[in-house]
């Protein structure tokens, strides 16, 4: 059976939050019985993602409310 499981890509500084925060993808890892399958970037997120959207700034494209941003 596949795995679903959120890693961490970067840890960058965000001037929009002012904190470093950490950029995750949601990963899926193929079943044993694939082994020649990569593993596949499902999503992206922020860390700080419900603090950003309660700013009075417009958000990063990580925020999830950008519905002109696909998120992989």
């Amino acid at each position: 059976m596949a795995e679903k499981i959120w890693q961490v890509e970067k840890i960058q500084f965000c001037e929009h939050v002012g904190e470093e925060v950490s950029i995750e993808d949601e990963v899926a890892y193929p079943a044993e019985y694939l082994p020649d399958q990569p593993p596949r970037v499902l999503a992206r997120r922020c860390s700080h993602m419900i603090e950003c959207n309660m700013l009075e700034k417009p958000a990063c494209s990580l925020c999830g409310t950008n519905p002109d941003m696909n998120l992989v």
